[in-house]
């Protein structure tokens, strides 16, 4: 492996992943011109107050089935290990620690720049990784302004512009974690909605149904 690859990091609870997971970290490693986009699902974001439906490993192994035919997109388990509350500068720290000759980038949506002073030492994490801005439609306007002037309260001029000029701009995505699992519960089909093999593991693996019979010997490659 070459040194000094450009990395974003992309957390989440992926539970479950679905395409517009995998279609927005396409779109962020082609706009970017990233080496590798590492998704990194979370122990329990304090930004949340429920825990994930599904439990860790069942997580990643729905990740790892649906990155599998990927060769830059990978998976930290970083923060599972830690098993704590998932703060981004802690993550950012371990990954920078693990491998200080990459450079790093943290994938996020404008609208969460709104809440970017409840996040845990801001202003490091600014050090630590560029931000890689995703603008979903309808996130433009007051809202695109009201974010940019919070982030000038916690980063340089040119940290500001380098972040404005990364900016990546989102397709429609109709699809959401919350939606599957719902429909998942139901027993309605999660078709085009995440890759097959993801489908065909939530439906033998029996989660998010009210009394789940998981499958014996079911394992991602």
């Amino acid at each position: 492996m070459r040194l000094n690859l450009k990395i974003g990091v992309f957390g989440g609870s992926f539970d479950p992943v679905h395409y517009g997971h995998l279609l927005l970290a396409q779109q962020c490693l082609e706009s970017a011109g990233l080496d590798r986009v590492l998704f990194v699902p979370a122990a329990h974001s304090p930004l949340k107050s429920h825990t994930p439906a599904a439990d860790n490993k069942a997580r990643v192994e729905m990740l790892q089935l649906a990155i599998a035919d990927h060769p830059q997109f990978a998976i930290s388990t970083v923060e599972l290990d830690r098993g704590q509350v998932s703060y981004t500068v802690d993550t950012l720290r371990a990954l920078r620690d693990a491998e200080p000759q990459h450079q790093w980038f943290l994938l996020l949506g404008l609208d969460s720049l709104l809440d970017f002073p409840r996040w845990q030492q801001p202003s490091e994490i600014l050090q630590l990784a560029d931000l890689i801005v995703v603008n979903r439609p309808g996130t433009s306007g007051p809202l695109a302004a009201d974010a940019w002037q919070i982030l000038q309260g916690f980063a340089t001029p040119a940290q500001v512009e380098r972040t404005r000029a990364s900016l990546v701009e989102s397709q429609q995505f109709e699809f959401s974690s919350t939606d599957l699992r719902q429909r998942a519960a139901q027993g309605r089909s999660l078709r085009f909605r995440t890759p097959r093999a993801v489908e065909k593991y939530i439906e033998t693996q029996g989660l998010y149904r009210p009394n789940p019979t998981p499958a014996a010997g079911i394992t991602a490659p």
